[in-house]
C-alpha cells in the first residue's frame, strides 16, 4: 500500500466580506498517495482554486480564515507549520502551474533568472545552474533552450510560456505537482500538446499530480481520480473511469454533459441547477 503524500481532512475555508461570512469550502476531505493523480473539476466558484491554493498555505491570513480541518503534507499539518518550513515546502514539495502564464512570469526577468531562482532555493547541491535551466526548457518541449533561456516572457509564444511555467516548477523536482486550469488561456491544439507534456512527465518522474478543471473532457488518461466540487463540497469522487461512465450526482451529471461532442444534434446547451442538494 503506498504512503499517503497528502491528507486533507474536514476543511474549511471561511472569508469575511463586507456581506457577511462565506465559506468557500466547507468539510472537504481527500487524500493522495505518492504517485497518484487526481482531477478537482468544478465550475468556477465552486471552491478548486481556493482548495488548491491552501495546500501550501498560499491564501493571504486574512482574508482567509481556516476555522477547522488539516493539510497533512507527509503527516505534517501546513497550516500550522513555521514561514520557513512552509517556504520549503513551497516549489520544492508542492509546486504549482497557473492558467495564465502571461501573468503568473516576471515580465522584467529572463525565463532564466525565474527558473534559476527556484532552483538555488531548493536544490543547492546544483553547480551548474544555467544547464540545469537549459534541461529543464528542454526536457518541457522548448527548442534550443539554450538561446530561449534568455528571452523575457513577452517574446515567448503563450505555450512556449506555459511550457516554461512548468519547467520552473518541475526544476525543483516537487513530489506533488498542481495545476490549476494549465490549458485556459491556450488555443485547442496547444492545448493538447500541454496535457500530453504533463501526461508524459508524470509518468517520467513518478510525479503526484493534482488536475484542476471545469472540463471533464481533458481528464481521461491523466488522471486516475477525480472529485467532483459543488458550492463548496466534494460530491462525488472516485476513479475517473467510473464516474464518466457512470455518475450518482446530478451536478456530475450535469458537466460531464456540457462537454461538446462532434456530431451532437442537441441544440440547446445543458443547463446547472443550483438548487440541487450537495448530498444528493
Amino acid at each position: 500500500m503506498k504512503s499517503p503524500l497528502l491528507e486533507v481532512e474536514n476543511l474549511t475555508i471561511r472569508f469575511r466580506t463586507e456581506n457577511g461570512v462565506f465559506d468557500a469550502v466547507k468539510n472537504t476531505s481527500f487524500s493522495m498517495a505518492h504517485g497518484d493523480s487526481l482531477a478537482i473539476v468544478g465550475e468556477s466558484g465552486s471552491g478548486k482554486s481556493v482548495t488548491a491554493l491552501s495546500l501550501a498555505r498560499l491564501l493571504p491570513t486574512p482574508p482567509a480564515e481556516f476555522p477547522n480541518g488539516r493539510i497533512l503534507f507527509e503527516g505534517e499539518d501546513v497550516l500550522t507549520m513555521s514561514e520557513k518550513k512552509i517556504r520549503a515546502i513551497r516549489g520544492g514539495g508542492i509546486a504549482y502551474v497557473f492558467q495564465e502564464p502571461a501573468t503568473s512570469l516576471n515580465p522584467v526577468y529572463t525565463i532564466h533568472s525565474q527558473i534559476a531562482e527556484g532552483i538555488r532555493l531548493h536544490r543547492p547541491d546544483v553547480q551548474d545552474v544555467s544547464a540545469e535551466v537549459a534541461k529543464w526548457l528542454g526536457i518541457v518541449g522548448i527548442v534550443d533552450p539554450e538561446k530561449r533561456m534568455h528571452d523575457y516572457p513577452h517574446q515567448l509564444s503563450g505555450g512556449m510560456q506555459q511550457r516554461a511555467m512548468i519547467a520552473m516548477a518541475l526544476s525543483c523536482r516537487p513530489k506533488l505537482l498542481v495545476a490549476d486550469e494549465p490549458t485556459t488561456a491556450l488555443d485547442v491544439t496547444i492545448q493538447a500538446q500541454i496535457l500530453a507534456e504533463l501526461r508524459r512527465l508524470r509518468a517520467e518522474f513518478a510525479m503526484s499530480l493534482i488536475l484542476i478543471t471545469h472540463n471533464f473532457g481533458i481528464i481521461r488518461g491523466l488522471c486516475d481520480r477525480v472529485a467532483v466540487m459543488f458550492r463548496g463540497e466534494i460530491v462525488e469522487a472516485g476513479d475517473t473511469e467510473t464516474i464518466l461512465a457512470n455518475p450518482s450526482h446530478p451536478y456530475t451529471k450535469a458537466l460531464i454533459a456540457c462537454v461538446p461532442r462532434l456530431g451532437a444534434k442537441q441544440k440547446r446547451l445543458h443547463t446547472i441547477d443550483y438548487n440541487w442538494d450537495t448530498k444528493s
